[in-house]
C-alpha cells in the first residue's frame, strides 16, 4: 500500500483554481508535518507549502495570496488549494508526510496551466 496517494490535478486555463488531496494510509493527526512539493520539467523539486504540526504554515513566495494547505485529520488527508493558477505553476506536485523524522513521499500528480 503506497504511503500517500495524490489527486486533483490536471489541466486548467490560467486563472483557475484546482485543490490536490493527499491521503495518507497514516495517520497525519500528530505528525510532524504535512507538505506539497513541486517539480518543474528539467527543474529541482521545491517546496511549495508546508503545514507544521502546531498549525504554523510556510509558503513559497510565489505561492503567497494564491495557494492554501490545509488537513483533515480525522480523513488523515491533506489539501492544496490553488487559485489564480499560471502557466509557472505547471510541474508534478508531490505530497510528503514528515512522520516522527522520515519522509513519505506520494507518486506525484501532474498540473498544468496554460495560458
Amino acid at each position: 500500500q503506497e504511503p500517500l496517494v495524490e489527486s486533483g490535478g490536471g489541466l486548467v486555463q490560467a486563472g483557475e483554481s484546482l485543490r490536490l488531496s493527499c491521503k495518507s494510509s497514516r495517520s497525519i493527526f500528530n505528525s510532524d508535518s504535512q507538505c506539497w512539493y513541486r517539480q518543474a520539467p528539467g527543474k529541482q523539486r521545491d517546496m511549495v507549502a508546508i503545514l507544521r504540526r502546531n498549525g504554523i504554515i510556510d509558503l513559497a513566495e510565489s505561492a503567497k495570496g494564491r495557494f492554501t494547505i490545509s488537513r483533515d485529520n480525522a480523513r488523515n488527508t491533506f489539501f492544496l488549494q490553488m487559485n489564480n493558477l499560471k502557466p509557472e505553476d505547471t510541474g508534478v506536485y508531490f505530497c510528503k508526510l514528515v512522520d516522527r523524522g522520515s519522509d513519505y513521499w506520494g507518486q506525484g500528480t501532474q498540473v498544468t496551466v496554460s495560458s
